[in-house]
């Protein structure tokens, strides 16, 4: 028997209960830079929110874009850091200290969306835009991951949709980096996070040169990213690199919706560690179970990397959270928004008797 698709708001409500960014006008000031196999980008830009039309694809032009349920949902004066442009994903953070606060945007939010990321436009109503983000999985969508997002975050440039498609890649590795406008890190523009895949422009030793969404070329360090070509999939990774991954993030401040350095829900969280190695699944929990092709594990059978459900209830087919399990009867989660990410015992969280299933994905031995 088939379960209904649920949304994130009927879904997921639950599992909720219990640094600053420039936009692209923050790149303005960064010249197009000669590189030695590209040349100088063409100086004409587009600008952010223009040129949208229902149907056309666009791409993020920020640290991340935060996608509503509708428009106009958010709190003045609390809200603004994470609408305006540049967005300032600290100042938002710090805005939602007390649980409450952080709380309140559960069922609000449906996801994000980072630097670069493509999205098709559904509709646009006043300053706001309904996207889908093609990268994130949903039943909801074949497309992608739907939501409503300010269009002053989103840019249609077709050169950089061009590179996109046949260009060579720098997936940032570093928790958070800044693009800056010079190969030694001069005229720093936007932070950008961990996950974000830019195009590639050309390589020193000591910088990688990208391309950015309305913005031209910037850089950003060497060691912050990885470089692969068009197409190129990481190595097959192992449960032991998934978990070095989800463990960088220890302590770092739950966020519903979240897929980014800035902060996590549970399904942002495992879908973003599994995605940066290579392997996509879902973006929600009760998808990446049942929606994934993931395969079923017993609770005898966990083994460290697999993926463990929860439930809303005891024997309730909708799920609201999923975690990284770490051997030793220990979860690796991001939990609620009165928590941080953290490692914690399987059989003291389920004291509810909400387990629902385990799922293992594709791992290198």
């Amino acid at each position: 028997m088939s379960r209904p698709s649920l949304t994130r708001r009927d879904g997921l409500r639950l599992a909720a209960a219990g640094t600053a960014g420039l936009a692209v006008a923050g790149l303005s000031s960064l010249a197009p830079a000669a590189s030695a196999d590209t040349g100088p980008l063409p100086a004409g830009r587009p600008a952010p929110g223009a040129g949208l039309t229902p149907g056309g694809v666009a791409h993020v032009a920020v640290t991340a874009t935060t996608l509503w349920v509708e428009p106009g949902l958010n709190r003045p004066g609390i809200d603004d850091p994470a609408l305006s442009a540049p967005v300032d994903l600290d100042a938002w953070n710090a805005n939602m200290q007390d649980t409450e606060t952080r709380r309140w945007l559960t069922g609000k939010l449906e996801t994000q969306a980072v630097l670069g990321s493509e999205v098709i436009v559904d509709e646009i109503d006043g300053d706001w835009a309904r996207i889908v983000v093609t990268s994130q999985g949903t039943p909801r969508d074949e497309r992608g991951y739907p939501g409503w997002v300010p269009k002053i975050h989103l840019v249609a440039d077709e050169r950089f949709a061009r590179r996109a498609a046949s260009a060579p890649t720098a997936t940032v590795t570093a928790l958070t980096s800044t693009l800056t406008g010079t190969p030694s890190g001069e005229h720093p523009g936007i932070p950008v996070s961990f996950d974000t895949v830019l195009p590639v422009l050309g390589r020193t030793a000591r910088s990688v040169a990208v391309a950015v969404p309305g913005a031209g070329r910037a850089h950003l360090p060497a060691a912050d990213v990885v470089v692969r070509e068009q197409g190129e999939m990481p190595p097959l990774p192992t449960a032991e690199d998934i978990i070095a991954t989800g463990e960088r993030f220890l302590g770092l401040r739950y966020l519903w919706a979240g897929v980014s350095a800035y902060g996590f829900d549970c399904s942002g969280y495992t879908s973003t560690l599994l995605r940066h190695h290579g392997i996509r699944i879902d973006r929600d929990a009760g998808a990446q179970r049942d929606h994934s092709g993931l395969e079923p594990v017993e609770r005898e059978d966990l083994q460290r990397g697999d993926l463990v459900f929860f439930s809303s209830g005891p024997g309730s087919d909708s799920i609201r959270h999923v975690a990284l399990y770490v051997g030793d009867d220990l979860i690796m989660q991001a939990p609620n928004a009165a928590r941080s990410v953290e490692i914690m015992s399987l059989t003291e969280y389920d004291v509810d008797d909400e387990y629902a299933g385990a799922r293992r994905a594709p791992l290198a031995s």
